[in-house]
């Protein structure tokens, strides 16, 4: 007999100790109103420039979960182009990443819309647009079939691998997922956050996909906090907060899935990571106040269009050394317009030049003090 919830004869009537749940729910319950309160405050612009930073750093550490690594400029003017937000120097984007970017939005920007057998096979062919996973060909939009095996979470070297985890068999996807789908969608449970973290669990428990299993029940969730939240607008990534903790999100999903149909340590591990997310927003929350004072120190300083855009690429976390020439390009400029345009900024304090010098000359921003 399967060691697994998903073959108990009471699967899935999943229990928790709601009165032991009840201080940590209103807990989150508080602190995503206080959030939601600060970033209203914060007028359209820099609310705006927050829902992009969160959802750069949801799409890239959900995929990071799993061992992805997406461009994260890639990602940026995926979101931004969606978003409608000119943020100048739109990077090329691989299918893949805006695979991604369409999934997540869907969840978060449609949380009002229900969640069908459809939408969830929409979301995992957007997540493997070639059809593969790797070098492995992969069913996309559509239920595992198991041909290469049983689905199994599996570590370790070839020859030593350990299962951490296997699923219920593909032959009974469609009735596990109508039960799953028929939950979520209806009354049952009225607290979208206590059904965010057992929609998590739940559908990962099924796996009913060949790969995407993770991303997808982290888009699940995302939706229900969205519809907790009634908002689309995203201030704090739970996945960030995951993959911070990437090593206790498994330890505490393998001792769940082997456990019994009571789940409340995983409902308290999922509220409290849930809080930790929403109390790592003040980070970006930060970052958007510091960028708005930044502009505020220069709004009697004239700046071009070249200049603007350029200042907010670094803001924003330009990767690498800026020289000249990758002025040039960012503004699409000459070379010589683009010295014009960097000498008055560094006269005025606002860039200092690095050491070195010739062609390797490259310049950073200037102690936000000294602006």
């Amino acid at each position: 007999m399967s060691e697994y919830i998903h073959a108990l004869p009471d699967w899935p009537k999943f229990r928790w100790d709601r009165e032991g749940l009840a201080k940590p729910l209103a807990t989150v319950r508080h602190k995503q109103g206080r959030l939601l309160g600060r970033m209203e405050s914060l007028g359209f612009q820099f609310r705006q420039e927050a829902l992009l930073r969160t959802l750069t750093a949801d799409v890239i550490k959900s995929s990071e979960i799993e061992g992805e690594k997406l461009d994260a400029e890639q990602v940026r003017s995926s979101i931004a182009r969606r978003l409608g937000m000119d943020i100048g120097g739109l990077k090329a984007i691989d299918r893949t990443v805006e695979g991604v970017v369409e999934m997540m939005l869907d969840a978060t920007g449609h949380y009002d819309q229900p969640l069908t057998m459809e939408r969830l096979f929409a979301w995992h062919a957007s997540l493997f647009p070639t059809g593969r996973s790797g070098m492995r060909k992969i069913k996309t939009g559509a239920w595992r079939d198991d041909s290469s095996g049983p689905m199994q979470v599996v570590s370790g070297p070839v020859g030593k691998e350990r299962v951490h985890f296997e699923a219920p068999t593909a032959d009974k996807s469609d009735l596990e997922m109508k039960a799953f789908l028929d939950w979520f969608n209806g009354n049952e449970e009225a607290d979208w956050v206590v059904k965010a973290g057992l929609a998590h669990l739940w559908f990962v428990t099924i796996h009913p996909f060949d790969d995407g299993n993770g991303r997808i029940a982290r888009a699940i969730a995302d939706l229900a906090l969205a519809r907790s939240e009634g908002t689309e607008q995203r201030f704090y990534s739970m996945s960030a907060q995951i993959r911070q903790e990437r090593q206790a999100y498994y330890e505490i999903l393998e001792r769940t899935q082997k456990g019994t149909m009571d789940v409340t340590p995983w409902m308290l591990w999922f509220l409290d990571c849930l809080g930790r997310a929403i109390e790592g927003a003040q980070i970006t929350l930060g970052n958007v106040l510091a960028k708005a004072r930044f502009w505020e120190s220069l709004r009697d300083f004239p700046l071009n269009e070249r200049q603007r855009l350029v200042l907010n690429r670094l803001l924003d976390g330009f990767e690498g050394k800026l020289t000249t020439s990758k002025w040039a390009k960012l503004a699409k400029c000459s070379h010589d317009t683009a010295l014009r345009d960097i000498m008055p900024l560094v006269e005025r304090g606002v860039l200092v030049r690095n050491p070195g010098g010739g062609r390797s000359t490259s310049y950073s921003l200037a102690s936000r003090d000294a602006t």
